[in-house]
């Protein structure tokens, strides 16, 4: 919400308002004309004098001075609240924030369904949180309470003017609302309440940023496909009306989050220029943006590019952990049996048996995922050392997918250039499912 829209709110405080309370009846006059409601009656003319005078002022500081003392000098005045209504308008007109939302407190005070003053609430302790505020967990608290008692006062509401201004305060009231639940970690409530506000104010960054947030608050850990889309598209817009030394940023953090879902940051273009261009999520968002091909996916994929026998170990052991049971079998069918050189590091050793880490994820982890059994014992004096690299030669036997192990037999040590009938192994890379 910005701040020109609640300017537009209150203005309405210095029309309608001003026009209707200017001039209260004074005394006992006639009654008033058939259909017509009896306005509010000031019987002493010193109070109708100080009022009258108070509220005809151009100037704002005037009207504040006027307005003050007349508060002062009549606090139960049957205009008491029309006067604090005047007096929020004037100070607001002057900048004077502290001033303004003191002096909207009592009116809400005075006036429990004051929808100006709810909405001036709602709107600046939401903005002081946002803002920094060291208090902001306590005016959080304020902006919500402020923005539930104003939802639940619409039905009391018969003032034709305020009526008109439903949308736009609706706005302000689900927004504090919803930033309060975003900053008590309720995503979901933060999602049904910015939601509407961000769709109907695409370019208030205060709003469609947090929204974004919401719908993915953790990257790290899996969403919805639907939260995902959403939060991608909200995150991919903030970028573009954020404040200039953030835009980067938050379009780096829009597109780790397209990656991380869709597995590539191919097409990422074309959503970041849709979203910069657009408003709400378009229909087709779910095909603009596809989610990663599942760990069989990308399984039979790699089986689709590669034949087993040009494979690393890596994508041996992502197929044979991920794939189906066919693409499983297609791969092992193909190197069970048959000499396999590579290159591995040492985790533990035997005798007559090494412990091979031979991807480089299970290196980097220090966790075995060979088992190469000799058909002799190893010389002590060419048993590698712990966490030495050195290449090798082994026959697949048997594996197990989870946790990957695979157990090749007659195992040897090579020192020199492998042999023509056994080609040499590609080396040991990354193969992590996409999307995670």
């Amino acid at each position: 919400m910005k701040t020109i829209l609640l300017a537009v709110v209150l203005g309405v405080t210095a029309g309608a308002v001003a026009q209707d309370a200017a001039q209260p009846a004074q005394g006992q006059s006639s009654a008033p004309a058939q259909g017509q409601a009896q306005g509010p009656v000031i019987k002493d003319p010193a109070e109708y004098n100080a009022y009258v005078a108070a509220v005809q002022q151009k100037d704002p500081s005037a009207k504040i001075s006027g307005l003050e003392a007349f508060l002062t000098q009549y606090p139960n005045s049957v205009m008491k609240n029309t006067a604090l209504e005047l007096l929020m308008g004037a100070y607001q007109q002057t900048n004077n924030m502290q001033k303004t939302t003191d002096t909207a407190t009592k009116l809400v005070a005075a006036d429990p369904c004051n929808m100006r003053a709810l909405a001036l609430l709602a709107y600046f302790d939401r903005a002081r949180a946002q803002g920094g505020d060291p208090n902001a967990t306590q005016l959080l608290a304020d902006a919500k309470k402020y923005g539930e008692q104003g939802l639940a006062c619409w039905p009391k509401v018969t003032d034709a003017d305020i009526k008109k201004m439903q949308p736009q305060m609706d706005n302000i009231f689900h927004s504090a609302i919803g930033i309060a639940d975003c900053q008590n970690k309720d995503y979901a409530g933060c999602i049904t309440e910015l939601k509407p506000p961000a769709d109907a104010n695409p370019t208030d960054f205060s709003v469609v940023y947090p929204l974004a947030l919401a719908y993915w608050p953790d990257p790290k850990t899996p969403t919805t496909p639907e939260n995902s889309l959403n939060a991608i598209w909200y995150a991919a817009r903030a970028s573009a009306i954020a404040p200039a030394q953030l835009q980067a940023q938050i379009e780096k953090y829009a597109r780790g989050l397209y990656v991380r879902f869709h597995g590539g940051d191919d097409g990422w273009a074309d959503v970041l220029a849709k979203a910069k261009a657009g408003t709400t999520p378009p229909a087709d968002l779910a095909t603009m943006i596809k989610p990663a091909p599942t760990p069989p996916e990308q399984a039979h994929n790699m089986l689709t590019q590669t034949s087993p026998d040009k494979m690393d170990f890596a994508t041996w052991e992502f197929i044979l952990t991920n794939g189906s049971q066919e693409d499983q079998d297609t791969v092992w069918n193909a190197i069970k049996g048959k000499p396999v050189q590579m290159n591995g590091t040492v985790i533990s050793t035997e005798p007559d048996q090494f412990m091979i880490a031979g991807s480089s994820d299970d290196i980097d982890a220090k966790k075995p995922d060979i088992t190469l059994k000799f058909e002799e014992k190893v010389p002590a004096r060419l048993v590698p050392k712990d966490g030495a690299s050195f290449d090798f030669q082994g026959e697949p036997a048997s594996y197990t997918p989870n946790p990957f192990m695979m157990v090749m037999e007659k195992g040897q040590l090579l020192r020199a250039k492998p042999a023509a009938t056994a080609p040499a192994h590609k080396a040991p890379v990354h193969r992590k499912p996409s999307g995670q």
